[in-house]
């Protein structure tokens, strides 16, 4: 990509990140044009849609909390590693309003211009909670589509301005009946930390 692309493409990113946070994934592509000071055609020209523009917002993001799960995993015991991840992926998506709706459809339509990032972000969950049922503290009949969903829920949850108070009431819930203790102890470690 031409230098001067990128520069217009970085800032269509810089305006659209704000204005997607602050109005949710609804908001209109020419509102963001707008604000970008360029017309409709130019933002299309970069993001033909508006799940190719939310994939570039969302890009840096899903690779940090694939590496934030590798992080984890070599830091913490596998309950404590998959709540703390659990955790940071649900905090992250309700920085733009509505996006786990589109990230639950993305993950089932390999045609999504999300559907790769949120594989990966599967796939990291997965792997987490594998190593928490074979450390013997994650239920056995739970797998990474289940996690997915889950943390989808829970996003959703916060994202509701009635529920958001609950959010950490429902996230311990969740967590509780995700986690099991080889000592039966359901009040320590990786819960009672976040």
């Amino acid at each position: 990509m031409r230098v001067d692309a990128q520069r217009n493409r970085d800032h269509l990113l810089a305006v659209a990140g704000p204005v997607v946070a602050e109005r949710g994934i609804d908001v209109s592509m020419r509102d963001i044009a707008r604000r970008a000071g360029v017309g409709l055609a130019t933002l299309l020209r970069h993001f033909p849609t508006r799940e190719a523009l939310l994939e570039g917002l969302l890009h840096a993001s899903f690779g940090d909390l694939t590496t934030r799960a590798s992080e984890l995993e070599t830091a913490h015991t596998a309950e404590d590693a998959l709540a703390f991840w659990v955790r940071d992926c649900v905090a992250w998506t309700t920085e733009y309003r509505g996006v786990t709706v589109l990230m639950a459809a993305a993950i089932e339509d390999p045609e999504s211009a999300l559907h790769a990032s949120c594989v990966t972000l599967r796939a990291a969950g997965a792997r987490l909670l594998a190593r928490a049922q074979a450390a013997g503290t994650a239920r056995d009949d739970l797998d990474g589509d289940d996690l997915f969903a889950l943390m989808a829920m829970l996003a959703w949850a916060g994202d509701q301005p009635a529920l958001a108070p609950r959010a950490d009431h429902l996230f311990d819930l969740v967590t509780s009946a995700v986690l099991t203790r080889a000592d039966g102890d359901r009040g320590t470690g990786a819960r009672r930390a976040i």
